[in-house]
């Protein structure tokens, strides 16, 4: 009888672990790493030479270059590389640079004209009496008046589309989805259609200083977030609503301690899931599909930052007394994030330190998937992001 009992204990307990396996087991998560790919380095130079090193003095891209163009600025020199570490423009710096991803422009301190190269048209667009300062965003050009109290869109014949007068400077400017939001050290923030009307119109208040120190719109236009005020500085959120699609509400508030007195990032990240922002000693995360934010300490301030943060996994160099670090950081699931229960410092799965006065860091996407290119002194390194 004794001998029965124990054998149904072990079948019961046999039962338990299987069905314990079944629900409460999860895969081992896989690791990610960072592949080298190719190193190029950029020629020595001086002011002496041509200032074109590769690449069109009308920034015509070279027919041996493929693949997504990637600009880069790192020391003296700037330019665009493709995905095989092939540079398209690689030019000595003489004058104040503007890069996008289409496009790019060199202008003196005070410019009377300014040339506009489109990579991907081949074609300049030229502006006459520019009275201000080239803005390339969302594959548009603006002029920023020289008191930084204007902002007028030029079209492709270099020709003024419309003016906006603030009532102060400007501190802060994005584009996407035919859209311009602008943030003005009077704290106010404003949001303009594509013809230049002004579609939306907010005060946040609530600071000693009132002032807009970043801002940032999503791809598709339906978020804004921004980093407002000194002396109780605060992150908020902001999503459309209604069907004019000029209305937007806050559905998030976070203040930041202490905060900045400088501009501080902000951009959306992983096709707008995230929105990641500067934080005194890290930075802050909000994931839109969970409604939550987190902070992530980091070491140090930051140098340079990943634009895109795809597939869940972010970069960021820090620069610190000692010395630089590439981080990188792997976003909790929706699931998880901004819980008390996640260890945000746990999010940072590696660091590597280097020394350099100057550091570059950008992200691509290749045939072969996503690809970080980082740079330091006059080298730029390529690695790809592959799971083990």
């Amino acid at each position: 009888m004794a001998h029965k009992k124990r054998r149904i204990q072990v079948v019961i307990i046999l039962i338990i672990f299987v069905v314990y396996f079944l629900v409460a087991a999860r895969p081992v998560p896989k690791e990610i790493v960072l592949v080298p790919k190719w190193i190029s380095s950029l020629p020595t130079v001086t002011l002496s030479d041509n200032a074109v090193i590769e690449g069109e003095e009308s920034g015509i891209v070279p027919v041996n270059v493929s693949g997504q163009l990637l600009p880069f600025t790192l020391g003296s020199s700037f330019g665009y590389i493709d995905s095989s570490g092939q540079f398209a423009i690689n030019r000595l710096k003489k004058d104040d640079i503007y890069l996008s991803r289409n496009m790019w422009t060199e202008y003196g301190p005070e410019p009377a004209n300014i040339a506009i190269n489109n990579l991907l048209e081949n074609s300049v667009i030229n502006i006459e009496n520019a009275r201000g300062y080239p803005i390339l965003l969302d594959n548009r050009v603006f002029i920023l008046g020289s008191e930084q109290n204007s902002l007028s869109e030029i079209d492709k014949s270099g020709n003024v589309k419309w003016t906006y007068e603030f009532g102060a400077p400007l501190t802060s400017i994005d584009a996407n989805a035919g859209l311009v939001l602008t943030g003005s050290l009077d704290g106010i923030v404003e949001v303009f259609d594509s013809e230049g009307r002004r579609i939306f119109y907010f005060e946040p208040g609530g600071s000693k200083y009132s002032v807009i120190l970043g801002c940032a719109i999503s791809r598709n236009g339906s978020r804004i977030g921004i980093i407002c005020g000194i002396d109780k500085q605060r992150f908020l959120l902001f999503e459309r609503f209604g069907s004019t699609g000029g209305e937007y509400r806050i559905v998030y508030h976070e203040f930041l301690e202490t905060g900045f007195r400088r501009p501080v990032r902000i951009l959306f990240v992983d096709e707008d899931q995230r929105i990641v922002f500067e934080r005194e000693n890290g930075i802050g995360c909000y994931s839109i599909k969970s409604r939550r934010g987190m902070y992530i300490p980091l070491d140090g301030e930051i140098a340079a930052i990943d634009e895109s943060g795809e597939k869940g996994f972010f970069f960021l160099v820090t620069s610190a007394a000692q010395g630089k670090n590439l981080v990188g950081i792997k976003f909790p699931p929706d699931r998880l994030f901004g819980l008390s229960g996640t260890a945000a410092k746990d999010t940072v799965f590696m660091k590597a330190p280097f020394k350099s006065d100057d550091v570059f860091l950008g992200r691509q996407s290749s045939g072969s998937g996503s690809m970080l290119v980082t740079g330091g002194g006059t080298t730029l390194i390529s690695f790809s992001l592959e799971e083990n």
